[in-house]
């Protein structure tokens, strides 16, 4: 599964950015879609998740009621919507598949290249 992220770009503080991932294979439905990012200078950590039919979701603190995944299964596409976007929210974002619904990066098989996000201040 090739997973490749587009959408990021360099946002004011207070913007909107909306992110897209979409794969390749034809199990993309099979998979919990992930979105994870890394920060210069610090660990990967999770973003949000999306269960196999799009009806449950998970959502790091930091960015619970600001951000919103959300996946086409047709188009074998997942997206997260970021709102109200905050300096520190500047990171390289990455689209994962894997099996469990989880904010463990473990708990991710594959992976794409990610997309730097940039929210100047």
């Amino acid at each position: 599964v090739q997973l490749p992220a587009s959408g990021g770009g360099l946002v004011q503080t207070g913007g909107s950015l909306r992110l897209s991932c979409a794969a390749s294979g034809r199990t993309f439905s099979f998979y919990v879609m992930g979105w994870f990012r890394q920060a210069p200078g610090k660990e990967r950590e999770f973003v949000a998740t999306v269960w196999l039919s799009g009806g449950s979701t998970l959502y790091a603190d930091s960015v619970k009621g600001r951000f919103t995944i959300s996946r086409d299964n047709a188009k074998k596409k997942v997206y997260l919507q970021m709102n109200s976007l905050k300096p520190e929210d500047t990171a390289v974002y990455y689209c994962a598949a894997g099996r469990t619904l989880s904010g463990s990066s473990s708990q991710y098989d594959h992976w794409g290249q990610g997309t730097l996000v940039t929210v100047s201040s």
